[in-house]
């Protein structure tokens, strides 16, 4: 038969009619042939799945390592870290130091204390009181009646973070911005090294710096130390090489105020502000860079509940962000974030491979699953070896790397070994809540403050 006959509706009455026929000859093939090709996607998808849950963190490490190295070498290894010294800038424009609060009251004079002793010539501080229902609002009106560089604004409820530093955006009278949480101490040479990038790039839009733990009481405190080096700090160093950074650190990050001004701003309604910002600035063609010189150290949960609530939020904000943006990352004059949306969209797939897997694994005790459907055991094979092996060349590296900002951080590399029991765990499924709640959430609606753990001190 040719091809013109197959075209004829009356050659395709012929075969849906043999189809009908069970004892069709040709009605029998299609269903044997049916019937072989799930059997082989049966069993291969499944093999993929588990091969992939396996391969995809140990890629990524290799890629986060290779990245991290090249732009330590390239870039980082030429500006030493010392402490008391600036770098030599053409000039120093005018700073204004964005602190916004929501009930800081047992953190906020510290963080302004420290805010006073900036190495840098000229600045002034701009507190956001959002509606705090403790003594924020009095510490901060006391500190700035002491000091002719604070100036203190009052929402007199809750608006949110974002438009906290949207309001003081709008009245500081400085092009650059530089922006850390009412409960962060920066170091004070870190104003100058984020407007170094300022300075020598007119099309940088915003400068993220380095945030460092400073809650190491708990096993999750110190857990959390190797992971801000060795997961985060590596993660900004590989993207900046490969393409662009996924989220500026929302705790400390300078800001060109022109750039926010095409973007309009921080979005009220985004749960992770400094994500969406990121996304916003360099979609529009900022570029936005990374700073390990500017040091700000920070409180962290260092409870489970505490540390799952954080998570659950960074999971639903980074899944918000992929859903508002995705029509945008279509275009061609976006392909510089066609890597980073890759990367995170992949990431959210690994989290339901794993949950697949875990769930598989956990009715094999109740349930006689089919052979391949079978999942034995989760402890670590040879492959779960490697992928160990793996984890602690990373940690090692971006310790040796981060050992310039901090002496004696290389004594955390015992425990940043617990790291993938807790936080892989933790991560996987605060993925798959966030998604949904990402997906559930009203559209429009504001992200207002909600107090986080900010750990045992």
């Amino acid at each position: 038969m040719d091809i013109q006959s197959y075209l004829q509706p009356e050659t395709w009455k012929i075969i849906l009619a043999d189809l009908a026929d069970s004892s069709s000859e040709l009605a029998i093939k299609l269903i044997a042939l049916l019937h072989s090709w799930l059997d082989w996607l049966y069993l291969n998808l499944f093999h993929f799945l588990l091969d992939f849950a396996f391969f995809y963190p140990l890629f990524m490490a290799y890629l986060w390592i290779i990245g991290a190295l090249i732009y330590y070498f390239h870039w980082e290894r030429k500006d030493p870290y010392k402490e008391g010294e600036i770098p030599k800038l053409a000039h120093y424009p005018a700073v204004s130091i964005v602190v916004p609060c929501h009930n800081e009251g047992d953190n906020v004079k510290e963080t302004i204390e420290f805010l006073l002793q900036q190495n840098y010539p000229a600045f002034d501080i701009i507190a956001v009181n959002d509606g705090s229902t403790d003594n924020t609002l009095e510490i901060l009106n006391n500190l700035a009646e002491s000091h002719d560089k604070i100036r203190v604004i009052n929402l007199t409820s809750n608006q949110g973070k974002a438009a906290a530093l949207n309001t003081a955006a709008l009245l500081s009278p400085h092009e650059f911005l530089v922006c850390i949480d009412g409960d962060a101490l920066l170091a004070p040479e870190a104003v100058a090294w984020m407007m170094k990038h300022f300075m020598t790039g007119s099309r940088v839009g915003a400068v993220t710096g380095n945030p460092r733990i400073r809650t190491r009481t708990t096993l999750l405190g110190k857990i959390q130390v190797g992971e801000f080096s060795a997961i985060i700090g590596l993660i900004k160093r590989a993207q900046r090489i490969y393409g662009r950074v996924f989220t500026v650190s929302g705790v400390v990050a300078g800001f060109r105020k022109s750039a926010l001004h095409r973007v309009g701003y921080w979005s009220n309604d985004m749960v992770t502000e400094d994500i969406d910002i990121s996304w916003k600035l360099q979609l529009d063609h900022w570029d936005v860079r990374y700073e390990p010189n500017a040091l700000c150290w920070i409180l962290m949960p260092e409870t489970l509940t505490g540390l799952w609530k954080q998570r659950l939020r960074w999971a639903q904000g980074g899944m918000e962000v992929l859903l508002k943006y995705f029509k945008k990352l279509g275009l061609w004059v976006s392909r510089r974030m066609w890597m980073v949306y890759l990367e995170y969209l992949i990431s959210i797939f690994w989290a339901y491979t794993m949950v697949i897997t875990f769930t598989l694994w956990a009715l094999g005790y109740f349930v006689d699953l089919p052979e391949p459907l079978k999942v034995p055991t989760l402890l670590p094979s040879w492959g779960g070896v490697l992928l160990g092996l793996t984890c602690l060349l990373q940690f090692a590296i971006s310790l040796f790397i981060d050992g310039r900002y901090e002496r004696g951080i290389g004594k955390n590399y015992f425990w940043v070994i617990w790291y993938p029991m807790i936080y892989w765990i933790i991560s996987v499924f605060t993925t798959v809540f966030g998604m949904l709640k990402a997906i559930s959430k009203k559209k429009g609606k504001r992200a207002t403050w909600v107090s986080p753990d900010r750990g045992v001190r």
